[in-house]
């Protein structure tokens, strides 16, 4: 491997075990060196993966280590902007778990810091790196729909179990910031639109939400979002125009929930579908990573960019009602 991107991991999440940590070690430029946890029983599963993993005692530690490149940050949500912004200041790149911020302001003390250490710094927005999401953008900008004249989306779990961090007060969980992310983000990357009015129904348990039913307004469209975490799981995006539709039927956790599919309709009775079995988003993302880094390639999704998805949450908790 050449000048790969060496990763320490910043604390022991099951996520990171499971997902990201496979995709980083599968993935092209990429080298898994060091864990960060305070727990030897929850970084004991990490080692049994990989036996050459180092585990570092503290957080500050795997920050000061000279021989780590960048940092992937998978804690609570309510910790991210911290450790991103110290993770920068030690002169290491970052890729941070959405959502990367609470509200929509603290992406400009990201975007300063990551201006200052002069390093990549991004969301872990995995959906922008998978090719049914790229082939819907495409679509929609060669305007093979017509005229776009609404969005459906629908994203939902049943998560009550009230140990894990989603339903944990005071620590940044719910259906908005945890998965609204993606409702929102996605409408936002295949249009390339900003939303103009945001408005919400929102159904509450401590300080977050559980079920959220959103109405947006875009440019030349409306958008209607459901997100929730205690109700089924289910997972579409159907964009609707004036010369046809599109339908995406496992747009988030691609190959986990579903076999990703992309159906296209343009003709009366003619349908077109595009599937995608072997795709990982993961460890296109972190290649996107890599490539940004080492070669200058423009990131497919900025702090910026991110930044106005956080925007149209921090509207919807506004409004909601």
């Amino acid at each position: 491997m050449t000048n790969p991107i060496r990763w320490g991991i910043l604390g022991a999440s099951n996520f990171a075990l499971k997902t990201m940590v496979p995709a980083l070690h599968q993935a092209r430029g990429s080298q898994v060196v060091a864990l960060a946890s305070r727990s030897p029983e929850k970084a004991r599963p990490f080692s049994d993966v990989l036996p050459d993993l180092r585990v570092e005692e503290s957080y500050d530690g795997l920050l000061a280590a000279p021989d780590i490149d960048a940092i992937y940050v998978p804690l609570p949500n309510h910790l991210h902007v911290d450790w991103t912004v110290k993770a920068l200041e030690a002169g290491k790149h970052v890729l941070c778990e959405k959502p990367m911020a609470m509200e929509a302001p603290d992406f400009d003390r990201l975007i300063a810091a990551r201006d200052a250490a002069g390093r990549l710094a991004a969301e872990g927005f995995m959906i922008v790196h998978h090719p049914q999401w790229r082939m819907a953008r495409d679509i929609l900008a060669e305007g093979r729909l017509g005229e776009l004249g609404h969005v459906e989306v629908a994203f939902s779990f049943n998560n009550p179990d009230p140990g894990n961090i989603r339903n944990r007060p005071g620590m940044g969980g719910g259906g908005l910031r945890d998965i609204g992310v993606y409702a929102f983000g996605c409408v936002r990357f295949a249009t390339g639109k900003e939303s103009e009015e945001v408005t919400a129904r929102l159904r509450m348990e401590h300080d977050f939400d559980t079920v959220a039913d959103v109405t947006a307004q875009f440019p030349g469209f409306s958008c209607h979002a459901f997100v929730s975490t205690r109700m089924a799981a289910r997972q579409r995006v159907v964009f609707h125009g004036s010369a046809g539709w599109m339908e995406l039927t496992a747009p988030f956790n691609a190959g986990t929930y579903d076999q990703a599919e992309l159906t296209l309709e343009t003709e009366m009775n003619a349908r077109l579908t595009h599937r995608f079995p072997t795709v990982n988003q993961y460890v296109l993302q972190a290649e996107a990573f890599h490539d940004s880094v080492r070669h200058g390639t423009a990131y497919p999704w900025p702090l910026e960019r991110a930044r106005g998805t956080q925007a149209m949450i921090d509207a919807a908790f506004a409004s909601g009602t």
